[in-house]
């Protein structure tokens, strides 16, 4: 026997083998169709009786097998069922006899047959007759299945016969010596009438009536009858036969332990989808087992133990290896081992029973049969829980499908069943199994597996399937690979891609099973994403906001739905506007990485998003990234993620599946559309005050009592009318003394050119002013005599003389030192804003702000050092002598009301002489070194 039927179990001993075949010519889907219905008749319950009968279907079976029927009566073809066309009577004598041919083939051994005849009417058809069926058409046969259990009945009837006539003790008779075909020529010349022929004839004679009593549903007979085998086997070391008792005991166990289990749904390639087992019985009601327990009792002292059955199954299978034709007899007894150690969950010694099996010689066989021999023992490492060995055998069937022996390579097979491998390698082809924890599995098994995925969906002539298994290699084995593998897939994939760009669709296979799509969300690699405010153009709301800083949301896109957790941004965007979402990326790859097509992915509101296309350097480290895009409506929006195309393959990639970014989503509120201002002023801008978040900034230096004055301009450059506009301003400056206003304005004439619209300007002098306490250098002042007026603004005792005292501790004023005491500069620093609304948001209540930033640089300039008075020659006269030096590195003229101008150069210090009359009155208050007050008063009138 060459041929295993790898479809073996230890419960297909108790059953009669019926062989179903199409005649002539049959549509394959009617014929299939037919068989289903025949198949379904798995078991028959026999007339006045409590026994069932079991029935195997095959539509395909070996005649060379069939020679093996002695030898164990399940292989052995006792039925015969033809399913054949015929549509006019004059086509009737030809079917009839190729129905008798078809029987010859299984004539030696048939019990009896049928002929299933579909499309014939007539008066042939009309005839009555037990082994032929008529019908008008494949879909008018209401009574096959009727017809098929008349049939079982009359298979047991001739089983019986046969039991009965086996069975009976025949004293006397010579017993006939049961041979296996490769036994015959072994036997010729023997001794017939000695003592060790005979036992072997009645070793083998008691081991072919237990199979029919197995058959027959009397399990106890056949328990009595395989241990009566064995011990005269046993005797006379007929190991191949005594195999098959040991086998045979061994299926009876199984049937009496497990009553209940049927064959797990393990298919081969040849007769996948098409080939029905018989159904599960819950229970074996048949002559000698019933539910009487004196009876289970009874049965239970020739039956194995569970233990003693695998044991069993050891010895006879070393007894088939000591025969070289026996192989697939030993094949099969290892698969059917392995099936009750399934059942058993004894995974460990089922392996060892399989690895047995792997080394089996059946000789030469054909590229199918070593597909099948692979794929089943697959499944049967599946079954017991070997996942990797499972996945490996399945990917030498798959290699074997294009093995270069074939004419014409089966690459969707192969594709198939590599397919099949992906759980045993812990692959999945979804991304998103991905993403979550550490890697599991081989990583350069599963790339070896990868790539022979893309290349038999290249040759089964399908690009999109190339692309999208080289997109997920790329995107899910990335971190593994090399920096020349890199560069080798990716020049693949665009290579590919050329032709068949990729895509975000959903990839559905012929077998029903759906490709989900690869996103590339490491190529660039993103860290975070967060939405930017327009710095310039600031959004006040005047309404009550929402603060929930988290909520739940649903996005829906064409390949999924998901619920996610949305961060809700604290500032707000405008209808109308361009806004910003800042990435900040990494490029993993070894070489400039070119990113087209990247956008925004949001949902909410109606976006235009704007894509930017970019060029990552080679493993850029962080990278800043800006998308931009223009809300069309007010409402909410969720930033959701972004899109882009590397390497032709466009991607869609969610911020849920990005390891590095926390959030799932981001929401800004989108106000109604507003007016949006552009600011300009007549001095060049500066950098920030790094204390506020401010739309520009200016600076300029100024001298201690200077005023210079700004030019604002604001222009309308958006769409909205703008209607109303303040202006205020705050002094960031607060450790200076600031005397007088720094900034000051006037808003009538801007107000009186509103509304402005789109296009328009307006201009707002603003004028700045520095008058700050430069006291702090009070060691460079020189204090007055005890007649004289101190620095510190003290009255004196006699106006009438005032002596110099100067100090000796003081320096001179013209030194170095002081000098550089002089150059001391200070700050301030304000804040002007800019409030403004109009258009649609006016009506909801928003507004914007615009803010200018105001730098000075303040000076020091003129100090007056030392003050006092000397006597005039008139007595209604006095002399003010006030010492004054210039600070600064420019030429300064100092000018006084009814005097002459003094001129003072850079770093100089002169005294200045002011003639007062005796009738006035001088109170002098002191406040700066730069800044004195002198209150007159008239002693006349006493007007001051």
């Amino acid at each position: 026997m060459s041929v295993p039927d790898y479809m073996q179990c230890a419960e297909d001993h108790q059953t009669v083998l019926v062989v179903v075949q199409p005649m002539g010519i049959v549509p394959e889907d009617q014929f299939f169709r037919i068989y289903k219905r025949i198949a379904s008749v798995s078991q028959v319950s026999i007339r006045d009786s409590q026994r069932v009968l079991f029935i195997r279907y095959r539509h395909h079976y070996p005649p060379e097998n069939n020679e093996w029927g002695d030898f164990q009566t399940h292989r052995k073809v006792v039925g015969l069922i033809s399913v054949t066309s015929c549509t006019t009577t004059k086509e009737w004598p030809q079917t009839s006899d190729r129905f008798h041919g078809q029987k010859e083939v299984f004539g030696s051994t048939l019990y009896d047959s049928r002929l299933l005849v579909f499309g014939l009417q007539g008066e042939v058809a009309e005839q009555q007759r037990t082994d032929v069926a008529f019908y008008p058409s494949y879909d008018d046969c209401p009574d096959v299945e009727k017809r098929v259990e008349d049939f079982v009945e009359s298979i047991f009837i001739v089983l019986e016969s046969k039991r009965l006539d086996r069975a009976t003790d025949k004293s006397g008779d010579k017993i006939q010596l049961l041979c296996v075909p490769f036994e015959k020529k072994d036997f010729v010349g023997l001794d017939t009438d000695s003592r060790h022929y005979k036992k072997r004839c009645q070793g083998r004679m008691r081991k072919h009536v237990g199979d029919l009593c197995l058959q027959a549903g009397m399990l106890q007979d056949a328990l009595v009858h395989y241990h009566m085998a064995v011990e005269l086997l046993r005797s006379v070391n007929d190991f191949l036969w005594l195999g098959a008792a040991l086998e045979g005991l061994c299926s009876a166990s199984v049937i009496f332990h497990y009553p209940g289990a049927r064959k797990p749904g393990v298919s081969s390639a040849a007769d996948a989808g098409k080939r029905h087992r018989p159904g599960q019985c819950s229970a074996l009601t048949t002559n000698g087992i019933s539910a009487d327990t004196s009876t289970e009792i009874g049965r239970a002292k020739n039956c194995l133990s569970q233990e003693d059955i695998i044991e069993k199954y050891k010895e006879a299978i070393s007894y088939y290896g000591k025969y070289k034709s026996a192989g697939v007899i030993e094949l099969e007894a290892c698969i059917k081992a392995v099936r009750v150690l399934a059942i058993q969950k004894r995974a460990m010694e089922a392996s060892e029973f399989l690895q047995n099996a792997v080394y089996i010689n059946l000789g030469q066989l054909s590229e199918e049969e070593k597909i099948q021999r692979y794929s089943v023992l697959s499944e049967l490492y599946e079954l017991i829980g070997f996942h990797r060995k499972s996945a490996f055998f399945k990917r030498v069937a798959a290699m074997q499908c294009v093995a270069p022996t074939i004419p014409e390579p089966g690459w969707k097979a192969c594709y198939k069943l590599l397919l099949e491998t992906l759980p045993g390698y812990s692959l999945s082809l979804d991304p998103k199994d991905f993403s979550k924890g550490t890697h599991r599995g081989w990583a350069a098994v599963q790339l070896r597996l990868l790539h022979e995925l893309v290349y038999a969906s290249r040759r089964m002539g399908n690009p999109g399937l190339s692309v999208r298994h080289l997109s997920f290699l790329l995107q899910t084995m990335l971190d593994f690979l090399s920096d020349q593998e890199k560069k080798e897939v990716t020049q693949s994939l665009e290579n590919y891609t050329s032709k068949c760009p990729g895509g975000m669709e959903v990839i559905s296979l012929p077998d029903g099973l759906k490709l989900p799509p690869v996103p590339f969300t490491k190529l660039p690699i993103v860290f975070s994403l967060s939405p930017l405010t327009v710095k310039a153009l600031k959004v006040r709301i005047q309404l009550n906001a929402f603060r929930s800083l988290c909520i739940y949301t649903v996005c829906c896109f064409s390949f999924m739905c998901v619920c996610v957790c949305v961060c809700v941004a604290d500032f707000q965007w405008v209808q109308g506007d361009v806004c910003e979402v800042q990435l900040m990326v990494y490029n993993p790859m070894p070489f400039e990485l070119r990113v087209e097509n990247m956008g925004l992915l949001t949902s909410g509101v109606d976006f235009e998003s704007l894509p930017a296309a970019l060029s990552l350097p080679a493993e850029s480290g962080l990278y800043p990234v800006t998308l931009v895009g223009v809300p069309r409506t007010a409402g909410n929006i969720t930033i959701n993620g972004y899109h882009t195309s590397v390497f032709g393959v466009s991607s869609d990639c969610l911020l849920e599946g990005l390891v590095g970014v926390k959030s799932s989503g981001c929401m800004v509120e989108v106000v109604p559309s507003l007016p949006r201002l552009q600011l300009c002023t007549s001095l060049p801008r500066s950098a920030h005050l790094s204390s506020e978040d401010l739309s520009t900034s200016v600076s300029l230096q100024l001298f201690n009592g200077e005023t210079q004055q700004l030019t604002i301009t604001l222009e309308n450059i958006g769409t909205e009318t703008l209607n109303t506009l303040e202006l205020t301003s705050k002094n960031l400056s607060t450790k200076e003394k600031l005397f007088g206003e720094f900034l000051t304005w006037d808003l009538q004439d801007a107000l009186s050119h509103l509304p402005l619209k789109s296009g328009q300007s307006v201009s707002i002098p603003v004028n700045i002013s520095a008058k700050l306490d430069f006291s702090g250098q009070e060691n460079l002042l020189h204090d007055l005599n005890d007649d004289g007026i101190s620095v510190t603004g003290l009255p004196v005792s006699s106006p009438l003389r005032q002596v110099l005292k100067p100090r000796a501790e003081n320096k001179p004023v013209g030194s170095d030192a002081s000098k550089n005491e002089f150059n001391h500069v200070k700050t301030l620093e304000a804040v002007l804003t800019f409030k403004y609304s109009g258009g649609a948001g006016q009506v909801e209540g928003y507004s914007r702000e615009l803010s200018l930033g105001v730098r000075v640089d303040v000076e020091p300039s003129v100090f007056f050092t030392r003050v006092s008075t000397l006597p005039a020659t008139s007595t209604r006269q006095c002399h003010l002598l006030l010492d004054v030096f210039n600070s600064t590195e420019h030429e300064l003229t100092l000018s006084a009301k009814n005097n002459q101008d003094l001129v003072l150069h850079a770093s100089e210090c002169q005294r200045y002489t002011h003639t007062h009359t005796h009738g006035l009155l001088l109170h002098w208050r002191y406040v700066t070194p730069s800044l004195w007050l002198i209150e007159v008063s008239r002693l006349s009138d006493g007007i001051t």
